[in-house]
């Protein structure tokens, strides 16, 4: 397949509550979605890391750089059998994750248009829908979270994701377990302390938490190993579960007893589906994370999710938790089973007018554009 133009726009996209974590709060959402042409077929990507370099080093700036300036017109007006020799031409590059997926899954959804198959299918998933939770992030008090809390109980979730950051941690679990004693909850972390809070995360285990996410360094596996023979509730890696090896070295030492996989974390499909059987083959359960994307983003990973060892519920989001209206068409929902379908046939687009009103810049990478091999 061959890889015609690239069409790239920066977004931002406007939530309708700030989305507060340990690392601080987002009151939009800034993205890059790129459109693919190949032949008469066109598809779409996004990669979602964030305005600012806070969830990992990239940045929606740095992935729009990347993919139009340095990446785009390498891969622009080659043939790639596979997904995989795509992944190869990049991998010379050091990190940039989230810039490689958004290119690399390119390959997946145009091959889905130009063949007719779904992605998940193409993936090797099947066309089990993806079991959802519910999410919270640090909200204005302990009384409006209670509030939310029942609400996705009363809606029949199995599991319930709450953030968490020093001041907002002990007090607001137990205020939670108060309310609910026998519900499904984990907190996520995001790298918000350290081996110096070992006193809190032993506090931590009363809760009967499934487990606690990221509790410490977005790039750590060592200190997250020793916390895991500390203490009780086990971890799961979501930062520092950023690449292959990454995730081999913490299985290794016992860094870990989930996994979250995110593929524009992971670097795209092919890299996520290696993470994904490395786990299996370590008994270790893998679930699929989201970043807020739009339903173009999100949908992408419901495709991904469909693979058998994504066990514990996801972490995805209807568009209409977070967006007035969603950038792109058909909004994402829940089926009344609480459940993301993936798709039959045509994924997501961008809606032609929001896209025009949401993108901040935009760049297109032609033939004209690419280069013959690496400078």
């Amino acid at each position: 397949m061959r890889i015609d133009r690239l069409d790239v726009y920066y977004v931002s996209m406007p939530l309708i509550y700030p989305w507060r974590t340990a690392y601080g709060e987002d009151h939009a959402i800034d993205s890059v979605l790129v459109r693919a042409s190949s032949g008469g077929v066109c598809a779409w990507s996004e990669a979602t890391p964030f305005r600012a370099p806070h969830y990992v080093p990239e940045s929606a700036g740095t992935v729009f750089h990347l993919v139009s300036e340095i990446f785009g017109p390498l891969v622009v007006g080659r043939d790639f059998e596979t997904a995989a020799d795509l992944d190869a031409h990049l991998a010379s590059f050091k990190g940039n994750g989230f810039a490689k997926a958004s290119i690399e899954i390119l390959w997946w959804t145009l091959e889905s248009q130009r063949t007719g198959t779904p992605v998940h299918m193409l993936l090797g998933g099947s066309d089990q829908e993806v079991l959802a939770g519910a999410d919270f992030g640090v909200l204005d008090s302990f009384d409006d979270l209670l509030a939310d809390i029942q609400q996705a109980v009363d809606a029949g979730f199995p599991r319930i994701k709450l953030k968490a950051r020093p001041g907002w941690d002990t007090e607001m679990l137990r205020a939670v377990r108060g309310s609910f004693p026998n519900e499904m909850f984990h907190i996520d972390c995001n790298g918000g302390y350290t081996l110096d809070d070992l006193d809190t995360f032993r506090e931590i285990d009363q809760f009967r938490l499934a487990f606690i996410e990221q509790p410490l360094g977005w790039d750590d596996v060592l200190d997250h190993a020793e916390l895991a023979r500390a203490i009780e509730t086990p971890i799961c890696l979501d930062e520092s579960a950023r690449e292959l090896r990454a995730v081999e070295q913490a299985l290794q030492i016992g860094a870990c007893q989930y996994v979250n996989i995110k593929p524009g974390r992971s670097g795209g499909f092919t890299r996520s589906r290696k993470i994904h059987d490395l786990c299996h083959d370590h008994g270790v359960p893998v679930w699929i994370g989201g970043m807020l994307e739009s339903s173009v983003g999100a949908s992408l990973c419901v495709e991904l999710a469909t693979l058998p060892n994504f066990t514990y519920p996801g972490d995805l989001f209807p568009s209409s938790k977070f967006y007035v209206d969603d950038l792109a068409e058909p909004a994402l929902e829940l089926t009344e089973n609480l459940t993301f379908a993936p798709s039959a046939g045509t994924l997501p687009a961008p809606n032609p007018d929001r896209l025009r009103a949401m993108t901040v810049k935009s760049a297109s990478v032609t033939l004209d554009d690419a280069v013959p091999d690496r400078p």
